[in-house]
């Protein structure tokens, strides 16, 4: 599903660079659900970001579902984001003047799906996370557990082969945490690939494997056993 070879990226730093990749070798199959860990300035921010064609990578290849990810101007690199991936954010990235369903509908506007499928479909996604009752409210009528619900219903909505999640529990208490990454886990079972940016130990245990990043390169690459989150809870 995703297969990076030998990435590179660097940041200009006055006159000099911050050499932020360093050769990042990295292969995803399809239905897999991997944590991405790592200090402050390890990297995993900046390999989401290329991952989710936000950010270009200065040299190595980037394939994403047999696709060759590279030059790529703003207007293409949009329609491959919307048929492949989908994103979910610590920061929930909500619209606060429009409400859930208007929220979740977001991204098939860009997809011309037509009015009548967009409404159903993005209903369907938010009670596919529990939220249907919440349709109408507005995110400063949320719980941060709703609004990032809300998020993922939105990642979902454009029925995406790869969900993207930048911390996606950051923001969040543990109980809500754990609850969030259940969903996330159901998803996965679904068969819908995940990538997570977290620096929670018992968040990335939640996955199926755990890759560590140190000073941008890849340290470690396991895979684990997978702790269920409704077990947890309990």
């Amino acid at each position: 599903m995703i297969e990076i070879k030998d990435l590179h990226k660097s940041y200009a730093m006055g006159q000099n660079a911050l050499h932020v990749l360093k050769g990042i070798n990295f292969t995803v199959q399809e239905g897999e659900m991997v944590a991405i860990m790592g200090s402050s300035g390890s990297g995993k921010s900046t390999l989401l970001n290329i991952l989710g064609m936000l950010d270009v990578a200065d040299s190595g290849s980037y394939t994403l579902d047999n696709n060759p990810i590279k030059n790529l101007d703003e207007t293409k690199a949009a329609i491959y984001r919307n048929k492949f991936l989908g994103f979910v954010f610590q920061s929930f990235n909500l619209i606060s003047y429009k409400t859930a369903l208007e929220n979740v509908i977001l991204p098939l506007y860009y997809q011309k799906v037509g009015r009548k499928e967009r409404q159903e479909r993005a209903q369907k996604y938010l009670e596919h996370v529990g939220l249907g009752p919440w349709a109408s409210h507005h995110p400063n009528e949320l719980s941060g557990g709703q609004k990032q619900r809300v998020a993922i219903a939105r990642a979902l909505v454009s029925e995406p082969k790869v969900i993207l999640a930048d911390e996606p529990t950051g923001a969040l208490d543990t109980n809500t945490s754990y609850e969030l990454m259940e969903l996330l886990q159901a998803i996965n079972d679904q068969g819908i690939t995940l990538l997570i940016v977290t620096h929670e130990e018992d968040i990335a245990r939640m996955c199926k494997r755990i890759v560590h990043l140190r000073d941008g390169v890849i340290v470690e690459d396991k895979k684990v056993r997978q702790v269920k989150a409704k077990r947890d809870v309990e």
